[in-house]
C-alpha cells in the first residue's frame, strides 16, 4: 500500500508527542476524517490502514517505528460514546475469511481509536517516560461531505445549478420533464410535492448506481430515521415569476433551508469541525473508464470539496470551526492494483491534475493538499503477457461477475493528463480501456 502522504501526518503527530514540558500531563490526539466518493472502497481502506498500523512491519514511513520507539499500538474505545464503533474486526473477517467478500458500504458515521505507546526522542529522551498518542479515525459517507457545498447556496441557486447538470444526464430525463411541467407558483399540494421528491430521489439512486460522484443531497440516499420526513421531501424547481405564500416553490424552498439547518449544519458542527486531517478517496479509474464527462464531473466535484476547505475563505466555515480549519487534505485514487505498477505514476499524475485548479488556490492560502494513488488491498498479481508479438504489463485476478480467473491488460494511461482533461467533456474518447484475456 502507498501511504507515504498519510503516514507522514501520523508520524508527525507521534513525533510531537511529549515534545514540551507543558504537554507531559496530557495525551496527544489526532482526528483523521476518512470519506470516499462513489465506489472508492473507503471501508476497505480504513480496515487495511488499521491492520497495517497494528502490525507496523509494513509501515516503514513511520519514523518512530523505524527507530524502534513505538512500544505498542492497540485499539481502545472511542471517546464519543454516542457514535457507532467502526466494525474493524467484522470487516477484517469478511476480507480474510475462507470465502472472502467485500464489506458493506458505509451508511452512517462511525469512529475508531488507535493508541500508540511511544518512547520520546531527543537529548533528554532517557529522562522522560513513554507517551500515549491517540489516532481517532472518523468514518462518514462521501455524500455527507458533498452536502457542505449546499450551505453557500440558496434554493434558487441550487435548483438552477442542478437542472444545468441534469440536462446532460439520461437517467434524469423523467424527473426533469416532471419538474419543468410543474408551476411552482400554484398552491401547494402535498401529493405533487411528494411525487416530485420521489422522482428526484429515484434519479439520485440511479446516478449513484452509475458511479456518479455528485449525488446531493446525500441524506436522500442514506435517510436513516429521517426517512419520509419533510426535511427529506423536496426537489429542485424552476423558479416561477411569482412565488406567493403557500405555493409549491415556497414550500420546497422552506424544506431546502430546513435541510441545511437541521441536517447538514449539525453534522459539520458536531463532528466534522473537530477533524484535524482529511482523506478523500476517489475511483479515478472508474471515471476514466466511463469517459470524458465522468472525468469532468469528478474534477468539478473535487474542486468544490477542496474549495470549501480552503483556509482564509470568509464563509460560514470560519464561524462554524471557531477559527480551526482542516488544513491538510489527501485526495487518493484507489484500486491502483487494477494496474501494473508501471502505470501508478500516471494515475497519480492524473489525480494531481484533477486537483490542480483548486489546489493552486488552496496552497496560496496556506493549505497543504496532496494527491496519490494506492491499493487498500491488493486483489491482483502482476504479470507480463505476450500479445501480437508484444510483451505487455498485465494484472491477474478473479472477475467479480463470474468468479473466474482472468489476465487483464488495462491499457496505457496517458503520461500527459491533459489528454484526458482537455478539452473537458467534448466527446473525446477515454484514454484507458481494459482488455481481458
Amino acid at each position: 500500500m502507498a501511504f507515504s502522504g498519510l503516514t507522514d501526518g501520523i508520524s508527525r503527530g507521534i513525533e510531537g508527542a511529549g515534545a514540551t514540558l507543558s504537554e507531559t500531563f496530557f495525551d496527544d490526539t489526532l482526528r483523521l476524517g476518512v470519506t470516499g466518493l462513489s465506489r472508492a472502497g473507503k471501508t476497505v481502506f480504513i480496515t487495511a490502514l488499521v491492520a497495517n498500523l497494528l502490525q507496523r512491519g509494513r509501515m516503514p514511513q513511520l519514523k518512530a517505528q523505524t527507530e524502534g520507539r513505538i512500544e505498542a499500538v492497540y485499539l481502545q474505545p472511542q471517546p464519543d460514546v454516542t457514535l457507532p464503533r467502526f466494525d474493524y474486526e467484522g470487516h477484517l473477517a469478511a476480507l480474510t475469511g475462507d470465502t472472502p467478500r467485500w464489506p458493506a458500504s458505509t451508511r452512517a458515521i462511525s469512529e475508531l481509536r488507535l493508541s500508540f505507546r511511544v518512547r520520546p526522542s531527543g537529548l533528554f529522551a532517557g529522562w522522560r517516560s513513554p507517551r500515549t498518542f491517540h489516532l481517532d479515525i472518523v468514518d462518514y459517507p462521501g455524500e455527507w461531505l458533498l452536502d457542505l457545498g449546499l450551505l453557500d447556496q440558496s434554493f434558487d441557486q441550487w435548483s438552477e445549478a442542478t437542472f444545468s447538470r441534469l440536462a446532460k444526464r439520461p437517467e434524469a430525463a423523467d424527473f426533469v420533464a416532471q419538474a419543468r411541467a410543474e408551476d411552482g407558483a400554484l398552491r401547494l399540494e402535498e401529493g405533487k410535492l411528494r411525487a416530485l421528491s420521489d422522482s428526484f430521489t429515484a434519479y439520485l439512486t440511479a446516478a449513484r448506481d452509475l458511479g456518479r460522484v455528485d449525488v446531493t443531497p446525500g441524506r436522500f440516499l442514506l435517510p436513516g430515521d429521517l426517512a419520509g420526513s419533510p426535511v427529506l421531501t423536496f426537489a429542485p424547481l424552476p423558479k416561477p415569476a411569482m412565488t406567493p405564500r403557500n405555493s409549491l416553490w415556497r414550500e420546497m424552498e422552506r424544506r431546502f433551508e430546513a435541510y441545511k439547518s437541521r441536517v447538514v449544519r449539525p453534522f459539520f458542527r458536531d463532528h466534522f469541525a473537530k477533524i484535524d486531517r482529511q482523506i478523500v478517496l476517489m475511483d479515478v479509474l472508474g471515471a476514466i473508464h466511463q469517459g470524458p464527462r465522468a472525468v469532468e464531473d469528478l474534477r468539478r466535484t473535487m474542486a468544490e470539496v477542496l474549495g470549501n476547505f480552503r483556509p482564509g475563505r470568509n464563509t460560514w466555515l470560519t464561524g462554524l470551526f471557531g477559527g480551526r480549519r482542516v488544513e491538510r487534505l489527501l485526495f487518493a485514487a484507489t484500486k491502483a492494483d487494477h494496474l501494473h505498477h508501471e502505470q501508478h505514476p500516471a494515475l497519480t499524475a492524473i489525480t494531481a491534475a484533477l486537483l490542480a485548479e483548486a489546489k493552486s488556490r488552496a496552497d496560496f492560502s496556506g493549505a497543504r493538499t496532496e494527491a496519490l494513488s494506492l491499493a487498500s488491498l491488493r486483489a491482483t498479481v502482476e504479470d507480463m503477457v505476450l500479445r501480437e508479438g508484444e510483451t505487455l504489463p498485465a494484472v491477474r485476478g478473479t472477475l467479480l461477475s463470474t468468479g473466474k480467473p482472468a489476465v487483464m491488460f488495462p491499457g496505457l494511461l496517458p503520461t500527459d493528463p491533459a489528454r484526458l482533461l482537455s478539452p473537458r467533456g467534448k466527446g473525446r474518447k477515454a484514454g484507458w480501456m481494459p482488455t481481458t484475456t
